[in-house]
């Protein structure tokens, strides 16, 4: 199949949290199982225009009631074959950050924006005279572009064109007010009619939700979860109605990038049969973070961001968390990476300076990251919700029994552990409260005294876990027929 892919983000080029890992993995991964998958994004100030291929002539783009030029570049997804434009336009993309800045963490004008990269993609494709089968939105910022197919270009060249939507995580849905609707150049009946309206705001999301063909987002869990009010943000209802047209399918691992065997940011490199380097990565976590040495203890990691939907609250929280509590009880080290919400980071730098066996570095840095994976014991995640999650994925792929809370792809990847039976790979809670955090380090701490031999047939079976972007191409290609039988089905008959 023909796939374009159009989203705001994909790494290396443009990168804000996990959506631009996953959307080119997948397009490596497609394009490794022999689809032609092409990319458009932004071309945002931070990308270098002198290491990018010019293609020859600008496109005309409708934004508003207006036309604009726009020039587009080319490149390769590096590690692939894959061919990425670049949608250049310096009102909307020649300035710092993806989404916003420090100053200004929500561009005012990222309606308009994001809907002249979806708007864009109908006059690139026409300029390469390459008519996708598939067009793959991804998240709020490239909601429009089903919008804009199902209602303007669905009879033509694009007729045979289906379009897929993946949700990635449904706490974002790009809500800004209604003014900024007729920066779309819509019509005004499809305000409501294309499902734009949200509280007397227009919701992007929520209108590619609604005119898309199919749906997609990146669990079986987190699939279901967000047809409930507890997870749907108000878009329950809506998913709920469309549940047959929505799939959650897992996303993969770079085990290029992610392998305890050749990840070359470790002192020592270790695997599931020669397991003597993940004591070497143990002992220099320790000494990083100036932790005392004591192999004998189990160490918990972390690495994450400081926000609600990390459970930070629960764990962190000044008088009410688990976390000073856990450290003050228990014979076990913490040490974490991470950075946020200003009061946690305080809290944060507070508890490392009160507590001996805990420690944390405010921020973020790759190296280390890598080192508390594969230098832990315990990898703690008590993310409120979470669509699918890498972390534990990591942990599991680095022999790090991962503890966390049963929510989305993180109930879909860790097996809970049996204390019977050594069964399991990492332990699991089904409340978040600061009590079920703190039992069940308790319980992963008893384990880890108690029943050594079963914490070694775990961190063997974790070890031996896969989860491969190409097993997840696999089903994406599975849905996108799908999706080409149901864009004919409700396609318009011309006469």
């Amino acid at each position: 199949m023909k796939i374009l892919m159009v989203a705001s983000e994909a790494a290396p080029y443009a990168k804000a949290g996990g959506l631009g890992d996953a959307v080119s993995a997948l397009s490596r991964a497609l394009s490794r199982a022999g689809h032609d998958v092409r990319l458009l994004l932004p071309r945002y100030y931070s990308i270098d225009a002198s290491k990018l291929e010019i293609v020859k002539g600008p496109i005309r783009v409708k934004s508003g009631e207006a036309e604009l030029w726009a020039a587009v570049y080319k490149a390769y997804l590096p590690g692939s074959t894959v061919e990425t434009y670049f949608l250049d336009h310096e009102r909307y993309f020649g300035r710092d950050g993806i989404y916003g800045t420090k100053a200004e963490p929500d561009f005012a004008d990222n309606p308009e924006r994001f809907a002249f990269l979806c708007r864009a993609v109908f006059p690139l494709c026409r300029k390469l005279g390459w008519f996708p089968d598939i067009l793959h939105a991804h998240d709020w910022p490239s909601a429009l572009a089903p919008v804009f197919l199902g209602h303007e270009e669905r009879l033509g060249q694009f007729a045979k064109t289906a379009s897929v939507l993946s949700i990635h995580n449904l706490g974002y849905q790009g809500v800004y007010p209604k003014e900024s609707f007729s920066s779309f150049g819509l019509p005004w009946d499809l305000f409501h009619g294309a499902g734009f309206e949200f509280y007397d705001k227009v919701n992007l999301l929520k209108a590619g939700i609604r005119c898309a063909d199919c749906l997609t987002t990146v669990s079986p869990s987190y699939a279901r979860e967000i047809q409930t009010p507890d997870f749907g943000f108000g878009l329950d209802g809506l998913l709920r109605h469309r549940s047959s047209d929505l799939v959650g399918i897992l996303n993969g691992v770079d085990l290029d990038e992610w392998d305890p065997e050749t990840d070359l940011l470790l002192p020592a490199r270790y695997s599931a049969s020669k397991i003597a380097g993940k004591d070497k990565c143990k002992a220099a976590l320790q000494k990083e973070f100036g932790l005392p040495s004591a192999p004998g203890k189990p160490i918990v990691g972390m690495v994450a961001r400081l926000t609600d939907q990390k459970g930070v609250g629960e764990l962190f929280g000044p008088l009410y968390g688990s976390a000073y509590r856990i450290c003050a009880d228990m014979d076990l080290q913490f040490a974490l990476v991470g950075s946020g919400e200003k009061w946690c980071e305080d809290e944060l730098r507070a508890l490392s300076g009160r507590l001996p066996n805990f420690k944390a570095v405010i921020g973020f840095d790759e190296r280390l990251a890598h080192l508390i994976e594969a230098g832990s014991d315990f990898f703690l995640m008590p993310s409120r919700y979470e669509p699918c999650g890498l972390n534990q994925m990591y942990s599991l792929r680095y022999g790090t029994l991962p503890i966390v809370h049963r929510t989305g792809g993180l109930a879909d990847t860790v097996e809970n552990y049996n204390q019977d039976t050594g069964a399991g790979t990492g332990f699991m809670f089904d409340l978040l409260t600061p009590r079920s955090i703190y039992d069940t380090v308790g319980w992963a701490a008893w384990a880890w005294y108690n029943r050594r031999e079963h914490i070694l047939a775990m961190r063997e079976r974790a070890m031996g876990r896969r989860f491969s972007w190409d097993r997840s191409a696999e089903e994406y290609g599975k849905l996108y027929e799908r999706a080409l039988t149901l864009s004919a089905e409700s396609r318009p008959s011309v006469s």
